[in-house]
């Protein structure tokens, strides 16, 4: 039996932004727990609101930590959070340390999202526009986690856009600073209160037709479309984080030819990327095994 990925604690997979678990036979990490798995992982995919503040995301994870306490006896985990669930892993990590392996962030906008800034300013506060986004975007949220069998998640979408933007986030790190870089594009502590953090992401790389089954991947095409809100970092982002803005404890590497969904598996094999998004998680939880985590 290949047990070359069973790490010492079990790894949470944690979901961002209009995340869920699973719809029917469609999973936010495709294919990614089932890999783990096969290589001696004790994997968990908790349920959390697909949209909320991170502090409501994170908060929820940690009642669902502590019940998974009870039921294996184990007494720590590895979280590993795509997009705001890096932050949420964040959030749960700064607070309750003690139960806490580590956090790895796939693609977090660990400094905020330039794309979440420009959907800020599109819609004035209290204005009718805003009102019916929020409503539209917070219906939605709920009818995924219906889908997903979790109708009982809270949703607020205002909340999330705000939890995402570069002044949300800095905010959000005044709190919550573990892991953070001291300088723009550099890395992190490796350890913080006894929490390893680690991150890695990508970028979208050459042109819309560079890769031979670019033009048949929609997400990957509104992924370009979302780069071109950024002012900042213009040239090095997934199509919703920056390459820097990602950063996190030890860097791994933040410019795999990969956007924000492919790092998460989501019609990646379709394009026939360089890299294989779901063997990172892998390697990743091998070298979480190797540090004894």
């Amino acid at each position: 039996m290949d047990d070359s990925a069973r790490t010492k604690y079990p790894i949470l997979l944690v979901h961002g932004l209009f995340g869920f678990d699973r719809i029917g036979f469609h999973h936010y990490f495709n294919g990614i727990r089932e890999a783990l798995s096969s290589r001696g992982a004790n994997v968990f995919v908790p349920f959390i609101s697909a949209t909320h503040s991170n502090e409501a995301r994170g908060d929820q994870l940690l009642k669902q930590i502590y019940n998974l306490r009870k039921q294996t006896g184990t007494q720590r985990f590895n979280l590993i959070g795509h997009s705001q669930g890096a932050l949420t892993a964040r959030y749960v990590a700064a607070i309750a340390p003690d139960i806490i392996a580590s956090v790895t962030s796939v693609s977090g906008p660990n400094h905020g999202s330039e794309l979440a800034d420009r959907l800020r300013q599109a819609f004035i506060p209290g204005r009718l526009g805003e009102t019916v986004a929020a409503g539209l975007t917070t219906a939605f949220s709920s009818f995924l986690s219906t889908l997903s069998g979790h109708p009982q998640l809270p949703q607020h979408a205002l909340n999330a856009l705000n939890a995402l933007t570069t002044e949300g986030v800095a905010r959000f790190n005044l709190e919550y600073p573990h892991g953070l870089p001291e300088t723009w594009g550099g890395m992190g502590p490796e350890q913080v209160n006894d929490v390893f953090y680690y991150s890695w992401s990508g970028i979208i790389k050459g042109s819309r037709v560079s890769g031979p089954l670019n033009l048949l991947d929609p997400l990957h095409n509104a992924c370009r479309v979302f780069s071109t809100f950024f002012t900042r970092e213009t040239t090095e982002n997934d199509g919703m984080v920056g390459r820097f803005s990602s950063h996190l404890g030890h860097v791994i590497r933040s410019d795999y030819p990969l956007d924000h969904l492919d790092t998460i598996n989501q019609l990646a094999r379709m394009s026939k990327k360089n890299v294989n998004p779901v063997e990172l998680y892998v390697e990743h939880a091998k070298h979480l095994k190797n540090k004894g985590l």
